[in-house]
Parts: structure tokens; C-alpha cells; sequence
């Protein structure tokens, strides 16, 4: 793999994971600053993750998908989200 397909890669991937965040924080109705307390995050961190600025540990994503109630594979697998899951 080239080092520009696995930066384009891994922009999708953490692009996925941003929205994907954000979809099911909303949909149970939890802030930013409210998820970011579920994880012991600063809620700053929460929202640059949820804009695709950082990359998360892999501790951090287990965290994350935990305090969202779903899995790591469902935080990163793209998906259309007509019928999100809430809590």
C-alpha cells in the first residue's frame, strides 16, 4: 500500500468514526460535554474527534463505543443511519 492510499485510507476511516460518534451520540440525546464525561475526556477532545481533527487510541475508541452502548466495529463501519439504534 502506497503512503497516499493509506492516508486516504485512514481520512475515511477517522472520518467514519467522526460521524458515526456524532450519529449515535445524538440519537440518545447525550451532549458533548455529557459523553465526554461518560469517558473522562475533555469535552474539546469529544468534539474534535466528532470533526475528524484527531485519532483516537484504541483504549480511547473502546471507551468511546462502551459510553455509547455499541460496538468498535459498529464506531467504524460507514453506514447510512435511516434506522440508528437508540437507548
Amino acid at each position: 500500500m502506497t503512503d497516499d492510499l493509506r492516508n486516504e485510507f485512514n481520512r475515511e476511516l477517522t472520518q467514519v468514526l467522526a460521524a458515526n460518534i456524532r450519529t449515535f451520540r445524538q440519537s440518545r440525546k447525550v451532549s458533548q460535554e455529557e459523553l465526554a464525561h461518560m469517558c473522562n475526556l475533555h469535552r474539546t477532545y469529544v468534539g474534535s474527534v466528532e470533526r475528524a481533527e484527531r485519532n483516537v487510541t484504541l483504549k480511547t475508541l473502546e471507551t468511546l463505543a462502551t459510553a455509547l452502548g455499541v460496538s468498535v466495529p459498529e464506531l467504524l463501519t460507514e453506514r447510512a443511519f435511516e434506522n440508528v439504534r437508540s437507548q
